[in-house]
């Protein structure tokens, strides 16, 4: 298993080199680049987009080509122009940039914002919390409410139970996540209702002053109805994979073997199918943790006002702040390579009947 391990982890090197060379090369083609997102605030225009003549920039912030000009750019003078490009580093090929910024990155150098003053490492810190936070318990969540519910639909498939959980389920998975953000604010945080929960933050403006217990608590009260709205679609999918999972093993001969064994419908149920019908299960927490970690947060963080590393990615995409965006996509590409590894490891600790090794042999 060892040098399985070290074969995926030396495999990683070229994966995320291959996603670096893919973003990268596409940035050299999407216009508004940083270079002219400053020259569109200082025309007072807000974003490049709104002054943007087409067929000009490529992105990736690419230079500005003698004679070629950009409408925001009007009325400044092309040595300013100039220094923003050099200030940048777009003053080199393409290439040459991005080289430079892979061997940073592989000294853990991940740059410095171009609109915040700060280094990617301190705002990814500043906003890894509040992300932690919604990936971790939502996935908690999921897993420990699907897992019981899906074996618990399958053993009693086709009852009453079965028909109205599935109801239940199918809409909690057409209602869009950001509109039942939205319902909970409105029933449960001050809206129209009840104001149970905090409307907006991660903790309370006293949090500091609070005892341990006090902390705890204020955190859990704030986190709730983020929690539940992230929670919802994801739990739907994962309680009918389960259950669909289990309906597939149970059917099988070796089940019916085992029973004819005199063994109890629980020790068959835990002792025999669930190692099998997990497999597939274990085979999708990659993808579920890293789309409630990152992807799914954007618009739950916005509804309640919390700086996750989801409005980070997004306001970098809008402000074209490359060193925030590909610093956060090599580290958000890492972390996906690694959980697949994870996925493979949960796989022989649940069935140790496999052997990834003799397979590739």
């Amino acid at each position: 298993m060892g040098a399985y391990i070290l074969r995926r982890i030396l495999l990683m090197i070229p994966t995320l080199v291959g996603i670096m060379v893919i973003n990268f090369t596409l940035t050299q083609f999407v216009p508004g680049g940083p270079v002219e997102q400053i020259i569109a605030r200082l025309q007072g225009q807000g974003n490049a987009f709104e002054g943007f003549a087409g067929g000009g920039g490529a992105a990736g912030g690419a230079q500005l080509a003698a004679g070629e000009k950009y409408l925001g750019a009007r009325g400044l003078p092309p040595e300013f122009i100039q220094s923003l490009n050099k200030q940048f580093g777009f003053d080199k090929p393409p290439l040459e940039r991005f080289l430079d910024m892979m061997w940073n990155y592989a000294h853990l150098d991940f740059g410095q914002s171009y609109f915040q003053s700060k280094s990617v490492v301190k705002l990814v810190e500043e906003r890894l919390p509040v992300s932690i936070s919604l990936g971790l318990w939502s996935t908690l969540l999921s897993y420990l409410i699907s897992i019981p519910l899906g074996i618990r639909k399958a053993v009693r498939d086709g009852s009453r139970f079965d028909t109205w959980t599935s109801g239940a389920i199918i809409v909690g998975y057409a209602i869009p996540g950001f509109l039942f953000a939205i319902l909970l604010l409105v029933l449960f945080a001050g809206g129209s209702y009840w104001r149970i929960f905090p409307l907006r933050g991660l903790t309370s403006d006293n949090w500091g002053q609070l005892s341990l217990l006090g902390k705890v608590a204020d955190y859990f009260w704030h986190i709730t109805l983020p929690v539940i709205a992230s929670t919802i679609s994801g739990f739907a999918t994962l309680t009918l994979l389960t259950k669909n999972s289990f309906l597939d093993e149970i059917k099988k001969h070796y089940v019916m073997t085992a029973r004819a064994k005199g063994l109890s419908e629980k020790r068959v149920l835990y002792g025999h199918v669930f190692r099998n019908a997990m497999l597939i299960v274990i085979a999708g927490f990659p993808a579920v943790f890293v789309s409630m970690f990152f992807g799914g947060s954007i618009i739950i963080e916005t509804i309640f006002s919390l700086d996750g590393l989801g409005r980070l990615g997004f306001q970098a995409a809008v402000d074209r702040d490359y060193p925030v965006i590909f610093g956060t996509l090599f580290v958000f590409s890492l972390i996906g390579l690694v959980m697949g590894l994870v996925s493979d490891l949960l796989y022989v600790w649940v069935d140790p009947r496999i052997d990834f090794e003799t397979r590739e042999t």
